[in-house]
């Protein structure tokens, strides 16, 4: 058996310096229960406020017309360090591949890439300070001349951004490309409601975009690979909770081996 090396710490003599451009006010205040992928929760929502020295409106001149944006970004919450294989959850967090044939958060330099529904672009002459604008956010507060409302991204709170640049499909969409161990979109799963979680989210202000967002999240069974790929690991009796905009969601899971309930049993303010 070939013994797995040790973890690699970049060096500083072949280091680059980037500037983070802004940062987003994201519905995942934590990253428990962000999808894995962009675009599996349509319905999660994030502003991205541009920072002071890259907020002149000219910068996005010209982007009101696109729909879709790549955003590069730092996994700001992972370690530095890293290995050179790793777990994919697709694969059930036990088999190992090479972290550069993986989307995994852990790798060199930690560079994210999302594709992002645009939402609309909203720019001011002077700073305008944004109150609350998702909500739960660490960035309630934030003044900028020029803020990006995105959708379906896999961004968590306050992460820093790098780079933004305009999705053209009729070069980057490829349907005959290959995905190697993920051939497929993952799994969905059936979600339902108590009936104090379904009061609680008709008495919530957004009720009704936070239970599509609730859904779409759930149904992608955010627990860690490994709670769920073996019968002798699954506990049924076993409570989760999820962080999503300023509620605290917890549920449960039911397997009878051929398929999976989740259960959202309480949904209270965090």
């Amino acid at each position: 058996m070939i013994p797995e090396p040790r973890s690699h710490v970049p060096p500083h003599d072949s280091a680059f310096t980037l500037e983070t451009i802004g940062h987003v006010a994201s519905d995942y205040p934590d990253k428990f229960g962000i999808p894995r992928q962009p675009g599996l929760a349509p319905s999660a929502r994030a502003i991205l406020y541009l920072a002071p020295a890259f907020d002149d409106p000219l910068a996005v001149e010209g982007l009101e017309a696109m729909t879709h944006l790549w955003l590069t970004f730092v996994f700001d919450r992972s370690p530095e360090s890293w290995k050179p294989r790793v777990r994919p959850p697709r694969l059930g967090g036990n088999q190992r591949i090479g972290v550069f044939a993986s989307r995994s958060t852990h790798r060199p330099n930690r560079l994210g890439l999302s594709l992002v529904e645009l939402v609309a672009v909203e720019c001011t002459a002077t700073p305008s300070l944004a109150r609350a604008p998702v909500a739960g956010s660490r960035l309630a507060e934030r003044r900028s001349r020029v803020k990006l409302h995105l959708r379906g991204h896999d961004l968590c709170d306050a992460t820093p951004i790098l780079d933004i640049k305009p999705y053209l499909p009729w070069a980057e969409s490829r349907p005959d490309a290959s995905a190697g161990y993920a051939p497929v979109p993952p799994l969905q799963h059936r979600v339902t409601f108590s009936a104090t979680a379904s009061e609680a989210l008709r008495c919530h202000p957004d009720g009704e975009s936070l239970l599509r967002l609730i859904e779409e999240v759930l149904a992608q069974d955010p627990r860690p690979a490994y709670h769920g790929n073996s019968p002798t690991r699954h506990d049924a009796s076993r409570r989760y909770g999820v962080f999503l905009r300023d509620v605290n969601v917890g549920f449960q899971v039911t397997e009878d081996g051929r398929s999976i309930e989740i259960r959202v049993e309480t949904i209270a303010p965090r």
